[in-house]
């Protein structure tokens, strides 16, 4: 009993000591978050937390903090250990799936020194609000493919700009590959070597983005919905246009009609159009393609290119719509994005045993199948067409722009 006792006083006696040394004036330590204003939908991106151990005694650290609501990760804890007047850099990334106000709450340090029996919390208020716009980490990512020198690293296709149909920009010595036809031979007699005119393209082109934002756009792929991806993709193309010099523009509809942004190259123009596709929202309802239409007669002035983003749920969704696809496709040059459906291929494709997967393994390849057929009713009334994947959209939609600037087709 004796022993008891005096085990219970002695552990009473080491708590007592390590709340003191916990709560003591010399434990003191430093805490910051920082992250970037403005986050990018889809992406992973960096948040970073600063601390600084300004206690006298080495402190093992829980850190909790407080993410927003809409990134749905409860729990989230780390762990590091710092001895006396030591920094600890903590780096985690967040991935954002809802375009909007994200709020960030307190950083909260859970302390425990080297004896270990007693936790000290001390919470910092690091609130912070930050909004999360279309990726502007894709735009950066991409920006670069506007440049003459196209690398392949990202799938883009390499281009070469030689061609009747541009403007003239400079006359230079052949290489390997330059057309023929642009042989400069009074040049070439002038300079005694293979002298080719050399032309760029022509630019202040209009390249609109048309969005429908009716509800067959809120199908989800990878946490995704279609118009969340055509949203990023949109901020690409009308970043790489002005990087081209041409002229950018926005139009969103779904029931009614939505932004309308019309195609400028101003220094302004990115920002306006960053700032709507920010704003921008799925409809409840279907899309109202006539009154679309009439939008587009009043608003646009001259040929255009339009990338129209869309879902088609079936061929026969299509031919509902498809005469108005005509009508803008004589007036214009019209590029119409067809989603693949992914998880549907990987699902009939898979072994099904039972009478009701077989059934549905059909209607799954009925489906991916009006893919298809969608592609090839737009291509047999000369519809430009993209299909693709939604996370490979933004890379396809650049080599498809390139590759009509290529061709001298807008």
């Amino acid at each position: 009993m004796a022993i008891a006792k005096t085990a219970l006083v002695a552990y009473m006696a080491v708590v007592i000591a390590d709340v003191l040394m916990l709560h003591g004036k010399s434990v003191a330590l430093t805490c910051s978050r920082s992250t970037s204003k403005l986050l990018s939908l889809g992406n992973d991106n960096e948040v970073e937390l600063r601390i600084r151990n300004m206690s006298s005694i080495p402190l093992s650290i829980e850190i909790v903090d407080e993410l927003p609501y809409q990134l749905q990760r409860r729990g989230f804890v780390k762990h590091t250990h710092l001895l006396p007047n030591e920094k600890n850099k903590t780096v985690y990334n967040i991935r954002p799936l809802v375009r909007g106000q994200y709020n960030f709450g307190k950083v909260h340090l859970f302390l425990t020194s080297v004896i270990g029996l007693v936790q000290r919390r001390i919470s910092f208020n690091l609130e912070d609000n930050v909004a999360v716009y279309p990726s502007i980490i894709d735009m950066k990512k991409y920006e670069l493919k506007a440049a003459v020198s196209i690398t392949s690293n990202f799938g883009i296709k390499k281009i070469r700009r030689i061609g009747h149909s541009y403007e003239f920009e400079q006359i230079k010595e052949y290489t390997i590959g330059d057309d023929y036809k642009s042989m400069n031979w009074k040049a070439t007699s002038r300079a005694s070597k293979l002298m080719v005119n050399s032309y760029t393209d022509e630019k202040a082109q209009q390249v609109y983005c048309l969005i429908d934002k009716s509800r067959y756009m809120k199908m989800p792929f990878n946490g995704l919905s279609l118009l969340d991806y055509s949203v990023n993709s949109s901020l690409v193309i009308a970043n790489t246009s002005l990087q081209k010099q041409d002229k950018a523009g926005l139009i969103t509809f779904s029931d009614n009609m939505g932004s309308i942004i019309k195609a400028d190259r101003g220094r302004s123009q990115l920002k306006k159009i960053l700032e709507a596709l920010y704003r921008e929202e799925e409809s409840r309802l279907d899309a109202n393609y006539e009154k679309m239409y009439t939008v587009l007669r009043r608003t646009l002035r001259g040929r255009s290119l339009i990338f129209l983003f869309t879902n088609f749920e079936s061929a026969h969704a299509l031919e509902r719509v498809l005469p108005v696809l005509r009508r803008i496709n004589k007036l214009h040059l019209l590029v119409v994005v067809v989603f693949e459906n992914k998880e549907l291929i990987n699902y009939y494709s898979a072994e099904k045993k039972t009478l009701k997967d077989i059934y549905y393994k059909t209607i799954a390849h009925k489906i991916a199948s009006d893919r298809e057929q969608i592609t090839s009713e737009l291509s047999r009334y000369g519809i430009q067409n993209i299909f693709t994947r939604p996370e490979n959209l933004s890379i396809n939609a650049i080599n498809k722009y390139l590759e009509l600037k290529s061709r001298g087709m807008i």
